[in-house]
């Protein structure tokens, strides 16, 4: 797989994600759109590194490093939301934006 081939994938990723953070108002899509364009974040730096330093393991430890961060940010996300929604029924973003008082 080429370098072209890995950056079309990451950008296609960045796209939907993007796509799916602006049009949704469910919390939970939100999440997700947010988790798609920190996913293409993650192939576009390992298809660099595996193409600037095949030999080294630099870039595989950073990428393990990111995706352990991702997997931790998006735990203590559902949580909040699973929290607000318990509390007080907020299932839409717009909701969740009279939270602030």
């Amino acid at each position: 797989m080429s370098l072209e081939a890995v950056l079309l994938l990451a950008a296609a990723l960045w796209c939907t994600g993007l796509f799916g953070a602006l049009t949704q108002q469910s919390i939970v899509m939100l999440m997700m759109g947010l988790e798609l364009m920190l996913g293409a974040v993650i192939v576009a730096a390992a298809g660099a590194w595996y193409y600037i330093a095949p030999g080294r393991a630099d870039g595989q430890v950073v990428v393990l490093v990111a995706v352990t961060a991702m997997a931790l940010e998006m735990a203590i996300g559902f949580a909040v939301v699973t929290a607000l929604f318990r509390d007080r029924q907020v299932d839409m973003s717009d909701m969740a934006a009279e939270l602030k008082e």
